[in-house]
């Protein structure tokens, strides 16, 4: 086997220090979505690559869990919306249990924010509304690619994408029935504030009986 203990080690010596920024108490929205969207601006003012990402857990009704990237593509007082090809691991994971959890990690601000709730399917019409705003290659994707199946070669995907690029052509593509947007409405919001030493601040709000208690996380 091969020797990986001098790479071990350094893995093991990684880290940095966190001193950009502070986070108390005082400081905080009343309610996480307003705390949110003041740190998702700052991340936009920061210009940071894809300051939208964010990390996706789900399970499925067994509980084996599985987490990948998506886009944020809209925040309010509702909750967190994102889209996907309902047949992908993903929505069928959301389907059989709809729990999931969200983390945006925004490096240079040295800031996480965890997000854990219960999702729900996207109105056709709200899922229509947002598929008329994508390119049209996006759109023509979307039909494309069965997502998270297996595939035999790129070859075969990219003649499956000229298939449907000449059905549509010279059309308005449609929504497709398999394909939308889902909303995971929140009941724990977690941000994190990089801190030197690791003593890091760490506030959590809890929603019980419709109501948001914020309180402090040992880091």
């Amino acid at each position: 086997m091969p020797d990986n203990s001098r790479s071990d080690k350094e893995i093991a010596e990684l880290r940095r220090e966190y001193s950009r920024q502070v986070l108390a108490e005082s400081e905080v929205a009343a309610h996480p979505i307003d705390q949110f969207t003041q740190w998702f601006q700052q991340a936009l003012s920061a210009e940071l690559l894809d300051a939208n990402a964010m990390t996706l857990a789900t399970a499925n009704k067994d509980g084996q869990p599985s987490s990948r990237i998506v886009l944020l593509k809209g925040v309010d007082e509702n909750g967190f919306r994102f889209y996907t090809n309902y047949n992908s691991r993903k929505g069928q994971e959301l389907t059989e249990n709809p729990h999931a959890a969200l983390c945006f990690y925004w490096a240079p601000l040295e800031r996480q924010v965890r997000i854990e709730g219960k999702v729900a399917k996207l109105s056709q019409a709200a899922s229509k509304e947002y598929f008329k705003q994508r390119p049209r290659e996006s759109q023509l994707g979307a039909w494309a690619s069965k997502q998270s199946s297996k595939v035999g070669t790129r070859e075969a995907l990219e003649n499956r994408f000229n298939e449907i690029k000449e059905r549509f052509e010279g059309q308005e593509v449609p929504l497709p029935e398999f394909w939308g947007g889902f909303l995971l409405r929140p009941h724990r919001v977690e941000f994190w504030q990089g801190r030197e030493g690791r003593m890091h601040d760490r506030i959590c709000y809890e929603k019980k009986d419709d109501r948001w208690n914020i309180f402090r996380l040992a880091p």
